[in-house]
């Protein structure tokens, strides 16, 4: 019983959920302009959940055949056949019909279009369009993993307004660096798989510098926040600081692959490792800040 109950958690991918709660509570401190209700911050972090819960089991789903092929997910329950497609299927279903209805009765009908909208985008466009015909997959595909702080934002006000879009667009031109390093690392899975992450398609030195481009302009919007929202002095300094780091990454990243360094010997990951830490702190400096006033 462990072991399947340890499955099917594995389909939904917990430390990707764990990566859209921070850019949902954030949302949702700024928007109430200090500590929301924490009653609502709990059940749109249960309903976000289950909504990105029920993406991720249906991707599992349908890259099923990807993800034999490649190391860095041969092990997910799928491939290893802990459990089976159509199990899975109907549990990645059954968790985006408790999402929506959990937001829409808990929260608002208005987050939880948006969450079902979010997964619509990511099953639909990202998985079953983008992902196997296009070295842009990530970049539109991405999209979905952008709703987060409308959703959040939405649960406290009830309607969208500029400051949640520009949260979206920090994370919309955050996504493609971030997986383009990690792509870097095992681009050789992904050519196995006949994936056309760019890594694979491009030479190292256009991607890096498509990376660093990516990085500049992300920083860039996360500091257009600043008067969008009227923060603080705390907002402004931790996003230029840190963005400063993820700029510089960026750039050893490049010289690197100007030196004619590949995979594993361009050290991706440790952009790869940055942006995560990156987005974490411009959000919770995002969510701090308005305690500060």
């Amino acid at each position: 019983m462990r072991d399947v109950l340890g499955a099917y958690v594995g389909l939904t991918k917990p430390r990707i959920i764990e990566l859209l709660l921070v850019t949902t509570v954030p949302a949702m401190f700024l928007a109430a302009g200090g500590v929301p209700p924490l009653l609502l911050v709990l059940s749109t972090m249960i309903g976000g959940c289950l909504a990105a819960a029920s993406a991720n089991v249906i991707n599992c789903v349908l890259d099923r055949d990807i993800d034999e092929q490649m190391r860095r997910t041969r092990r997910r329950p799928l491939p290893r056949h802990a459990v089976g497609p159509a199990a899975a299927a109907v549990f990645g279903a059954v968790l985006g019909v408790a999402a929506t209805l959990w937001l829409g009765f808990f929260v608002n009908w208005l987050s939880a279009l948006l969450a079902l909208g979010a997964n619509a985008f990511y099953v639909v466009v990202y998985t079953m369009l983008l992902k196997r015909r296009t070295s842009q997959n990530i970049v539109w595909g991405g999209i979905a993993g952008c709703f987060p702080p409308l959703i959040g934002w939405t649960a406290v006000t009830g309607e969208v307004a500029l400051a949640p879009f520009v949260l979206f667009a920090i994370v919309f031109f955050w996504t493609p660096p971030h997986t383009w390093a990690l792509a870097f690392r095992y681009r050789e899975d992904y050519a196995a798989a006949q994936v056309p992450m760019l890594p694979v398609v491009a030479p190292a030195p256009a991607v890096a510098a498509r990376i660093l481009a990516y990085s500049v302009v992300t920083v860039a919007v996360s500091l257009a926040l600043w008067p969008v929202a009227g923060t603080g002095w705390l907002y402004p300094v931790v996003a230029a600081l840190t963005g400063a780091a993820l700029i510089w990454e960026s750039v050893q990243l490049l010289v690197r692959a100007r030196r004619g360094l590949t995979d594993a010997a361009l050290k991706p990951m440790r952009l790869f490792h940055w942006s995560n830490s990156y987005l974490a702190l411009v959000f919770v400096a995002a969510a701090v800040d308005p305690l500060l006033r």
